[in-house]
């Protein structure tokens, strides 16, 4: 049997030593977004599958960078003119054609950095966009299980995963298959790699506020749209990059 006991005592090592463990990722990794940002750049941010809760701790919440796009797999219709059918596709995240639709939907900048969330880093979206990316001149920041992706073969046609295309490669910690807790079954269950992934998101938010900071200027920060005066606060310092950040629902 398992229970939520097992979980937290299992859980909880992970994010005590994670901050330990890629304490150099993350100084390199705010390094990059927070020169792009101090360069009028913008954080592009891309996750797919349950990774996409990577990108959505990141862009446009309170205590959040208010320079933040989020690319995702929603925008090959919402912003592009693909039909809504396309998301019923189960494998869509495989396709490596559509990072083409998303990079030019999300329109970057020469100076903005990307950081790019996969648990296995091996699905065509992931490493055709970051191929994109890397093409095109721009500093990239992978998210991904480095415990996972080195077991398994990559699915993109060029054999590489994101982890090859990489600037600086975190990991998240979570183990082959995501999973922590092993059933009596063979199975296991409670995946992890969100919950490490939503640290890594404020630590690196953390680090880069401190960079600017140390260079004796205010960073461009979220106040919650719930308290008075946050929506006025917000707008004003959304205006800076009209036209590149999407705030859809």
């Amino acid at each position: 049997m398992v229970s939520a006991r097992d979980y937290k005592n299992a859980v909880l090592p992970l994010l005590d030593g994670l901050l330990d463990a890629q304490a150099d990722g993350l100084e390199r990794a705010a390094d990059l977004i927070a020169g792009s940002l101090r360069a009028g750049g913008v954080l592009q941010a891309f996750g797919a599958g349950h990774s996409a809760a990577f990108a959505a701790d990141l862009v446009g919440r309170a205590g959040g960078l208010v320079p933040t796009n989020r690319i995702d797999l929603h925008d090959l219709v919402l912003h592009g003119d693909a039909h809504r059918d396309v998301l019923g596709d189960p494998k869509l995240e495989r396709d490596p054609e559509i990072a083409h639709q998303l990079y030019a939907l999300a329109g970057p900048q020469p100076q903005d950095v990307f950081v790019v969330a996969s648990q296995s880093g091996i699905n065509g979206s992931v490493v055709e966009l970051a191929t994109l990316v890397k093409g095109r001149g721009h500093p990239l920041i992978a998210v991904t299980s480095v415990a996972h992706t080195n077991r398994v073969a990559p699915r993109h046609p060029s054999g590489r995963r994101l982890a090859d295309l990489a600037d600086v490669v975190l990991d998240n910690g979570a183990p082959y298959g995501d999973a922590l807790l092993p059933t009596h079954d063979g199975g296991t269950v409670c995946a992890v790699s969100s919950v490490t992934a939503a640290l890594l998101a404020q630590l690196l938010t953390a680090e880069v506020v401190r960079r600017f900071h140390q260079h004796g200027e205010a960073p461009p920060i979220y106040l919650s749209a719930n308290v008075p005066g946050g929506d006025a606060h917000n707008h004003a310092l959304e205006s800076r990059y009209a036209g590149r950040l999407r705030r859809t629902a």
